[in-house]
């Protein structure tokens, strides 16, 4: 059996929802895993009720109330008719919600997010299961938390390999089409409903892939494949046909936006083929990752990641930054969940690039400010150049102040700001 994830892109609104089954008619499956993110920007509208009911902010019902209009919405240009079976469920998804936040007694703000949260997958399967159902496919709604395990980090949940291959093993079915959630999953300990980081969902189809040996996993987007640039920054895009595990591995690590991280290893330890193409030209050649050449075409890859933060620290007394001073700033970064993207270090100074994503950069900055001198840089951007041109680099820096360069044998990084 095989997998397709959908994004949230690809199913924002009712012809994205309609799209599917184009997909499954023309790709001519006879069965399959089907991964299901939240659509459109369902994830940040909920994220936004997060934020309203730990504030306890006035806005609350009315930021629910529209996540529940859009998805009414969706449906009624879906299926007509709200006697139609969908819109009890979407309801019931919705009194389910409303429960939680009536009752719920945590603060814990991981926590809180993924009750939360996890409802733009359920909802999303919820009108997709349907929709396919209706046009005459032998869709099945599947519940992903019975099936990946994890523990309980919340946000950040690592998966029970063991008891997620027994659940899949045994318990999902072996055929037909199952429709279910990315994203999420439940820990073993209580099944309190867990999530796999923000992009999680196309690591859920690389956990299926894996445990059920497919063939291959494929993920529709609203791109022709992996692009070497973000086309929301770079404005001549070109589309790579074939990357290795390991090239796309590096190419994720420094942040290409359309491969998650964690998807390609458990794909890689079982040579499972990555097939990314684009949901509106179903029959598109699309990119591999796979067993191959490293990169094909052979050109310069770009990768931008913004919002970054630059600090550079030095010892109070003017001393070698040794391996204990290092130490001690990794272990405050880690308490303070702090994302390194860049490191570089020198006899008397030691600078580092960080993703601040809890907001916690005041806190960090009072603990190094204790034992170090700090240079703190905010809004910087870490642009990372990979099989790059000397023209390449100059081209990235034209109106910007380089912060900080690094650069190893096919790889360049540059921390810049943006000149005033």
């Amino acid at each position: 059996m095989n997998v397709y994830k959908f994004g949230g892109a690809s199913i924002k609104d009712a012809a994205g929802v309609r799209n599917i089954q184009s997909v499954l008619e023309l790709t001519k499956q006879k069965s399959l895993v089907i991964v299901v993110s939240a659509m459109g920007k369902t994830t940040n509208a909920l994220e936004d009720v997060v934020a309203a009911y730990l504030d306890s902010s006035p806005e609350l019902d009315a930021r629910i109330t529209s996540v529940y209009q859009n998805h009414w919405t969706i449906a009624q240009e879906l299926f007509g008719q709200t006697s139609h079976p969908v819109f009890n469920e979407i309801t019931l998804l919705f009194r389910q919600l409303r429960a939680f936040v009536d009752g719920n007694t945590s603060r814990q703000h991981a926590f809180v997010y993924d009750q939360i949260v996890s409802f733009g997958e359920l909802l999303s399967t919820t009108i997709v299961v349907h929709y396919l159902q209706d046009q005459g496919t032998e869709a099945q709604w599947v519940d992903v938390r019975q099936y990946i395990k994890t523990d309980a980090t919340f946000r950040e949940a690592q998966v029970d390999w063991e008891a997620t291959q027994a659940a899949i093993s045994q318990q999902l079915p072996q055929s037909g089409f199952l429709v279910t959630q990315g994203f999420i999953g439940s820990e073993v300990g209580h099944n309190f409903t867990t999530t796999l980081g923000r992009e999680g969902s196309d690591y859920t189809a690389a956990i299926f892939g894996f445990c059920l040996n497919a063939q291959e996993v494929t993920i529709w987007k609203d791109v022709p494949g992996v692009l070497n640039a973000d086309p929301r920054h770079f404005k001549q895009t070109k589309l790579l046909n074939q990357i290795s595990y390991r090239e796309a591995i590096e190419l994720a690590f420094y942040g290409a936006s359309v491969i998650h991280p964690k998807t390609l290893q458990p794909l890689q330890r079982k040579e499972i083929p990555l097939f990314v193409k684009p949901f509106n030209n179903p029959l598109g050649e699309g990119t591999r990752v796979g067993k191959g050449p490293d990169l094909s075409p052979e050109i310069p890859c770009y990768i931008l990641k913004d919002q970054l933060v630059l600090l550079e620290l030095s010892a109070l007394d003017f001393n070698f930054m040794m391996e204990d001073h290092i130490g001690e700033v990794f272990k405050t970064l880690h308490r303070s969940q702090m994302k390194v993207e860049l490191i570089q270090n020198s006899a008397i100074s030691f600078s580092v690039c960080i993703q601040d994503k809890y907001h916690r950069i005041d806190e960090l900055l009072g603990q190094l400010r204790q034992h170090f001198r700090v240079e703190y840089h905010p809004k910087v951007t870490l642009y990372t150049l990979r099989y790059g041109t000397t023209q390449g680099a100059l081209e990235l820096t034209k109106g910007k102040t380089v912060l900080l360069r690094q650069e190893s044998n096919q790889t360049l990084q540059l921390v810049l700001k943006a000149q005033k």
